[in-house]
């Protein structure tokens, strides 16, 4: 055997996001580009801000001496310092850019932060329904994944993490605004969850470390705001990137943050500085890091985000399927009309829409759909959706139009 029984089991259980895209590529050569309604990748359809373009333009002119050299594994000083006093503004702690790590992306940061706190067979908390990687994440750095469930409308469910918890627990992974469900984690969670932390860390004595993924933190919608999660909870690290605020997903450039309030603070961000060098990354990109070092405060225009939220959404509740209106991110996550997700998915393909399974997010019965796709794909799509739906027999609402042009106002 020329690669190991690990990794030859992973690739026959690959990602479901992966495998549909592939199924998409095939589609699209026998079909034609325009006759297949891919809603399988969540590949930002935005373009980054115009400073962004304009940074990028100027520092292209006027290069700066050795900036594409090796600098701290921890990242440029100005950089970090830049987020420190951003996070200061959002959390009314004390950052200072030794709290800062940059990183390549959001998985890079994780992946550091697991190799940084884990011991061999200790355990890590992951909500379902959870991006579809976290579990090979901690895998990769000997801890075992304990999925725990969320409430139905997939907010944290705090007995269920309290009930899950014991000796071996190291970590829980939270993701707010959620992949795939959009929801956004509310403060009274947050609140809950930190008293039940604090109590079973002095029952247990051990210390328990939340990891907040936070790609999509500015992919919100109608007026909602994340919380501050350093506001509400002490021993944690936030791990992020600009692939999604600022459309900048190929580059890979995000950073981990320690809160100041976190347990042995100084050991554990020289533990990470560390992490980021052995495990390959060594540094963020360099050229990335310059850019978005003034950019803290921007983002991606969110109105096409906002307007295909809402003609999907609002089209697919009156064709009857059933979902929790999105919050943030760019993914819808229905239930599936037939209790086999897996089923239903491969039963979307004969009408060209491909779709990824909730099983694939550790949450079956569901389905996943990004709409950060084109809009003209969204719209030439319903007609597809509404043959599936009469064929599985779902019940529709009375309206019989397309909502594209004239969204209703939906009330949480």
């Amino acid at each position: 055997m020329s690669i190991s029984k690990k990794i030859e089991q992973g690739l026959t259980t690959s990602s479901w996001i992966r495998a549909m895209f592939e199924e998409g590529a095939k589609l699209k050569k026998i079909y034609g580009e325009d006759k297949v309604y891919d809603f399988t990748l969540g590949n930002p359809s935005t373009e980054p801000p115009k400073n962004f373009k304009e940074g990028l333009k100027k520092l292209a002119n006027n290069p700066i001496e050795g900036m594409h050299k090796y600098m701290n594994n921890a990242g440029y000083d100005e950089t970090r310092k830049a987020i420190a006093d951003n996070l200061n503004l959002q959390s009314d702690l004390s950052f200072n850019k030794s709290n800062i790590i940059m990183t390549n992306g959001a998985s890079g940061a994780i992946n550091v932060a697991l190799k940084t706190i884990l011991n061999p067979n200790e355990e890590v908390i992951i909500l379902s329904p959870f991006f579809v990687e976290y579990k090979s994440y901690i895998d990769n750095h000997g801890g075992i994944p304990f999925i725990v469930e969320t409430k139905e409308n997939f907010q944290i469910d705090i007995n269920n993490i309290e009930n899950a918890i014991n000796s071996k627990t190291k970590a829980i992974i939270i993701n707010s605004p959620n992949n795939p469900t959009g929801v956004v984690y509310d403060a009274y969670s947050l609140e809950k969850l930190e008293l039940m932390l604090k109590k079973k860390e002095t029952e247990l004595k051990i210390h328990i470390y939340v990891i907040s993924d936070e790609p999509y933190a500015k992919i919100v919608y109608d007026n909602i705001e994340v919380p501050c999660i350093f506001k509400y909870i002490d021993n944690v690290i936030v791990a992020t990137s600009h692939s999604k605020d600022l459309a900048l997903a190929g580059e890979r450039i995000g950073y981990l943050a320690v809160s100041p309030k976190a347990e042995n603070v100084e050991l554990l961000v020289e533990g990470m500085i560390y992490c980021n060098r052995i495990l390959g990354f060594v540094n963020a990109p360099a050229l990335m890091q310059r850019l978005i070092t003034n950019l803290q405060n921007e983002k991606v225009d969110m109105s096409s985000y906002t307007e295909k939220r809402d003609i999907l959404y609002n089209n697919l509740t009156q064709m009857g399927f059933e979902m929790v209106k999105p919050q943030g991110a760019f993914y819808l996550f229905p239930k599936s009309p037939i209790p086999n997700d897996i089923e239903f998915v491969k039963l979307a393909q004969k009408y060209n829409i491909l779709l990824v399974p909730g099983s694939g997010f550790g949450k079956p019965g569901y389905f996943r759909m990004a709409y950060c796709v084109d809009k003209k794909m969204i719209i030439n799509s319903l007609d597809s959706f509404k043959k599936l739906a009469k064929e599985i027999g779902i019940k529709t609402h009375p309206f019989n139009g397309w909502f594209w042009q004239h969204p209703i106002r939906v009330y949480y």
